[in-house]
């Protein structure tokens, strides 16, 4: 057994830091367990990315007893990551906003999901640098309809300098909560997506 005496060299590899992010309790996302006193689990996924083109969803589910209504768009205000708000970034009804093909497009609609039943969004954006200081965003408070509870998510927004962030209409979900109703709660066709931007998915518009 070797003995290191007090200048001796301790080599340490194979770790990584890695950024913590944290949200106020009232604000947490949900995506199971003990239904909010809002009646909603609210929580964004893990996010795709496409050559610079990046998409995360929003996913709500209706955790209640009652129906719950949605209509239009959830309503996002960003923050740093002092949790100030930040008021640089221009947010744009729609994804094709930004890039067409991405699922988070389309006319908003109002929307009543049944218990159990679910519904999403997305963001869409692009971290094209050109000019300026890139901006990068950690956090989103978002609230699913005027009024409603906030919930804080970190989908870590590298904007680039665009300046720019596409927020898609609610759409239902037709797949339910895994474990819900035995269905395998599988990812509905036009989920948000970074895989499938067109052609016409050009840089942002300026």
């Amino acid at each position: 057994m070797s003995e290191r005496g007090p200048g001796a060299r301790n080599d340490i590899t194979g770790v990584r830091i890695t950024t913590v992010r944290s949200v106020p309790a009232a604000e947490a996302p949900s995506r199971g367990g003990a239904c909010p006193s809002s009646g909603v689990h609210v929580y964004a996924d893990e996010g795709d990315a496409a050559m610079g083109l990046r998409v995360v969803g929003l996913l709500l589910e209706n955790c209640g007893t009652r129906p719950y209504r949605l209509n239009g768009y959830p309503q996002l205000q960003l923050l740093d990551g002092d949790h100030r708000p930040v008021d640089s970034v221009k947010i744009l009804r729609g994804g094709s906003a930004i890039a067409t093909g991405t699922g988070a497009d389309g006319e908003p609609r109002q929307l009543v999901l049944q218990p159990g039943e679910r519904a999403h969004s997305g963001l869409v954006w692009r971290n094209t640098t050109g000019g300026g200081d890139a901006v990068n965003v950690p956090y989103a408070r978002v609230r699913p309809q005027p009024g409603a509870p906030a919930v804080t998510v970190a989908p870590e927004f590298d904007l680039g300098t665009t300046g720019q962030l596409g927020v898609g209409p609610w759409k239902k979900d037709e797949t339910r909560a895994p474990g819900g109703d035995g269905t395998s709660g599988a990812q509905a066709p036009d989920r948000p997506s970074a895989a499938r931007p067109s052609a016409a998915g050009a840089p942002a518009r300026p």
